[in-house]
């Protein structure tokens, strides 16, 4: 293709304004455009209807019950030029980008969550700042922020085996167990222990259920769908696991949080914190605007306010420490003295 523009439109371009934020406004705008398109891949049903073949663009517009034909043939074509799906009008299918958008579940929830709430408190930032309603995000989403911090699982789990195999517990807590996968992970890690996963949300103890039932683990544990602050009637337990939760307790109940934890801890017991807290970083303060914004009066913690409440509830926390690289996630852990 012949050279559209010479050496001194390009200099005239660069010296126009500021260039390295017009590119890296473009280069954001163009991230923006494939998340959201993406989602919307998702959203509509196109990439899981092409998932098990070639699919032309009539009978696609006919399984998805779409009117606009002609719309929908625009929109596979923006979804090839993405490299999500490949193909024309007379068969389309998933491209290898589009199948792992399919068949990873994480990467689904991630287009799902950032492409949703996340970004979409931006775009109703306005009237919050004016008074309006707060968000319900944590209460409306659970089931996706719960599928989104599994991205955490690998990180998580290290520590918490660690934990696990200094404590050998007989009786293990999860509070806001998520989908259960930590749970599992103490359950793994101590073969001879029982386990309690605590959660409020029905749609994350809905999954928890499901990780004990495929991981061949419902008769050595269960979940109880409440606030921990409610829970009763249980044995002592020898490891509390708190993994992405203090955040969601408004900051001047967080040290009573703590105080109900360790009174279901055995003498000598340990709570094991995990955190995102509050950094300069622009995801920590992100995601604090984010929690900010909800119903809840919800915030990141820091590290030295962390510390103070574990000893305001009469626990001994140790050094805490990050466990993520790049990201503010840090584990504390506690123990209730004898």
């Amino acid at each position: 293709m012949a050279r559209m523009f010479s050496a001194r439109t390009l200099l005239t371009v660069l010296r126009s304004g500021n260039a390295a934020a017009r590119l890296r406004a473009t280069r954001d705008g163009q991230a923006a455009v494939r998340l959201h398109l993406g989602a919307a891949a998702l959203g509509t049903g196109v990439l899981d209807a092409v998932a098990d073949g070639a699919v032309a663009t009539p009978e696609l517009a006919r399984r998805l019950d779409v009117a606009e034909a002609e719309l929908l043939d625009a929109f596979l074509r923006t979804l090839a030029a993405a490299g999500l799906v490949r193909g024309d009008g007379a068969g389309w299918a998933l491209a290898p980008a589009g199948r792992a958008v399919v068949t990873d579940d994480l990467v689904r929830a991630s287009y799902e969550a950032f492409a949703g709430f996340h970004t979409g408190l931006y775009r109703d930032l306005g009237p919050l700042l004016a008074g309006g309603p707060r968000r319900r995000d944590v209460t409306t989403h659970g089931g996706v922020i719960a599928r989104v911090s599994a991205a955490f699982e690998p990180f998580v789990d290290d520590v918490l085996r660690e934990t696990v195999a200094a404590v050998s517990p007989r009786a293990v807590l999860d509070v806001g167990c998520g989908a259960g996968l930590q749970l599992a992970t103490m359950l793994a890690a101590a073969p001879e222990a029982a386990g309690v996963g605590v959660d409020t949300d029905p749609a994350a103890a809905g999954l928890a259920e499901t990780t004990l039932r495929e991981r061949g683990l419902t008769a050595r544990a269960r979940i109880v769908r409440d606030d921990v602050r409610r829970l009763t009637g249980e044995e002592p337990f020898d490891l509390v696991l708190l993994a992405n939760v203090v955040y969601y307790v408004p900051a001047d109940e967080r040290a009573a949080l703590f105080s109900d934890v360790a009174r279901l801890l055995a003498p000598g017991g340990t709570l094991l914190v995990v955190t995102t807290v509050a950094t300069d970083q622009l995801f920590s303060r992100h995601f604090d605007l984010l929690l900010r914004a909800q119903e809840g009066r919800m915030s990141l913690p820091d590290v030295d306010g962390l510390e103070a409440g574990l000893r305001a509830a009469g626990l001994r926390p140790r050094e805490p420490r990050r466990i993520a690289p790049g990201a503010p996630l840090v584990a504390v852990t506690a123990d209730r003295p004898t």
